[in-house]
């Protein structure tokens, strides 16, 4: 793969936790790729199969969803529900030849800060492995 790929990816995140985390990144001056674009959700189970979709459609490289711990979501089950819709779409891009390592899903306390650019870091090396999305219609 060409050295100078940067991924294009979007984070989705919920507001109470992997938001917050993401903010305490920046707070503790954690550097992670510029190239990760950060989606502020009132929550993951607010997430649709249809907005991730759209992501890689309209050129995302990879795409994140982000959230409250299990068992701590603030709207009950929300992240529960993030993960089935998040599962659903992996099984549908490798139904589709894409490769579903592109799409994944985390769960972040909003004092894990540097779990968050971690995985920031972690999603842009597995992207940058995979190359650039084979769905490119306009860029993100």
């Amino acid at each position: 793969m060409s050295e100078d790929f940067e991924p294009k990816i979007l984070a989705f995140c919920c507001k109470y936790c992997a938001y917050a985390a993401a903010d305490l990144a920046g707070s503790m001056r954690l550097s992670y790729p510029p190239n990760v674009k950060v989606i502020q959700i009132p929550c993951t189970g607010r997430i649709d199969i249809v907005h991730i979709l759209k992501a890689i459609e309209d050129g995302a490289d990879g795409v994140y969803v982000a959230g409250c711990m299990e068992g701590d979501c603030h709207f009950v089950s929300g992240n529960l529900r993030a993960r089935k819709r998040v599962e659903y779409v992996k099984k549908t891009l490798t139904e589709l030849g894409i490769e579903p390592e592109r799409v994944e899903i985390y769960n972040l306390s909003s004092a894990m800060g540097p779990r968050f650019a971690e995985i920031a870091h972690e999603m842009t090396d597995r992207i940058r492995k995979l190359g650039p999305t084979p769905v490119k219609t306009r860029t993100v």
